[in-house]
């Protein structure tokens, strides 16, 4: 892959940074950032409300804003539902899905907490049933545990793209083709997936895809919740307020049919035009080559962290993405980060919003996440393992 360092400030501003931290978050390019300021500077006025030139070129920049994120996911504007993240997406579907006639639920141990919690939280309240697929020692869900899992009761699977943990991808399509043939629709959390890997949501089968912004180049603060659009109509309303009706008296609310029913108030406009950008440079680049420039890191990461002694958690399989999450012997998780810090070697440790998952592949008390990007080089790599060297050096 080209060299991209030049376009992110962050970088440029920091040339010995090692940025191995964007599964948390990825930096941004300059012409997101730019896009974002546009609004500021040449808009800022209201989408869908206001009808003078500036309330009007904000709606032509969003409509089209929808229209590229909606396609670079393989999806229908139409389907398209903004959110701040793909936690605010997940808690959408979850709290707006009609369990009404199925109330069972099925994912996994080694989803994030954005997957699991809600969906708790409704078996909690006893308005569902919820079954967690088990994994094995390395954190891989087999498609017969799957297949023992799903069956004629069950209303809605929902699982990852691709772990926040391992980066390990899952077998979507064979996973929608079961969950469909037991009359279930599925609900993919593609905040991994869809920054590292060609996303096409019809292609593969999903009712619904939720990611965020700030994984993939884009801005904080926003993200989405791609539909089938025919789901919208059978999802109840999850927020409401300015934007969500057509009119509405004190006896009554009509609310909108489409899209919008979802929208409610004032959006987060910069971050939808730096959203699209950010999907325009991926889309420059080639997500083909973004997964093949990852495959190579991930393949040079793995050789370092061996070479260390570190423990490895997952399966070293290369259907993954650029994340590996690791422990230095007799190290605490976070000291090892604190130390890469000081190298100029920027990581994560804890539990990564993912603590079942991280405790059933043998990391009780959290581990330390190394994950590549776009503008990630194996020169990087090179000086992520010499550090490591020095860190267990010490212990």
């Amino acid at each position: 892959m080209k060299d991209i360092r030049k376009d992110f400030p962050i970088l440029t501003a920091n040339p010995k940074l090692v940025y191995l931290d964007s599964a948390c978050t990825s930096l941004k390019p300059s012409q997101v950032i730019e896009a974002g300021m546009a609004y500021y500077r040449e808009f800022g006025a209201c989408g869908g409300r206001s009808s003078h030139r500036l309330g009007r070129k904000t709606n032509d920049k969003l409509d089209d804003a929808r229209g590229t994120v909606a396609s670079f996911v393989g999806g229908e504007s139409e389907g398209l539902v903004w959110t701040k993240n793909a936690t605010e997406a997940l808690n959408l579907v979850a709290n707006a899905f009609d369990f009404s006639k199925k109330r069972k639920v099925v994912t996994t141990i080694m989803e994030h907490h954005a997957v699991l919690l809600p969906f708790m939280k409704l078996r909690d309240e006893g308005k569902i049933t919820l079954e967690m697929v088990p994994c094995d020692a390395q954190g891989e869900v087999s498609m017969e545990a799957w297949e023992g899992a799903v069956d004629g009761e069950t209303a809605l699977v929902a699982t990852n793209s691709s772990t926040n943990t391992t980066g390990r991808r899952a077998d979507l399509r064979r996973l929608a083709s079961l969950s469909h043939d037991n009359g279930a629709l599925i609900c993919v959390d593609g905040a991994q997936g869809v920054p590292h890997n060609r996303t096409d949501m019809k292609r593969d089968g999903y009712d619904f895809l939720c990611f965020s912004g700030h994984k993939m180049l884009g801005p904080t603060g926003i993200g989405a919740m791609m539909a089938r659009k025919e789901h919208l109509k059978n999802l109840k309303e999850f927020m409401v307020g300015g934007g969500t009706v057509s009119t509405v008296t004190c006896g009554q609310a009509n609310y909108m049919n489409d899209h919008t029913r979802f929208e409610a108030g004032i959006q987060h406009y910069a971050g939808i035009m730096g959203l699209s950008a950010a999907c325009q440079y991926l889309k420059g680049l080639g997500m083909d080559e973004v997964a093949k420039h990852e495959k190579d890191l991930a393949e040079a990461m793995l050789k370092e962290l061996k070479d260390a002694g570190a423990t490895v958690y997952g399966s070293e399989s290369m259907e993954k993405s650029a994340i590996y999450s690791f422990n230095i012997r007799n190290a605490k998780a976070h000291d090892v980060g604190l130390m890469l810090d000081k190298m100029d070697i920027a990581v994560r440790s804890g539990f990564f919003c993912a603590q079942p998952g991280m405790e059933a592949m043998g990391a009780h008390d959290g581990a330390v996440r190394a994950s590549g990007y776009v503008y990630n080089t194996l020169d990087d790599v090179k000086r992520f393992g010499e550090a490591l060297a020095k860190v267990k050096a010490l212990y």
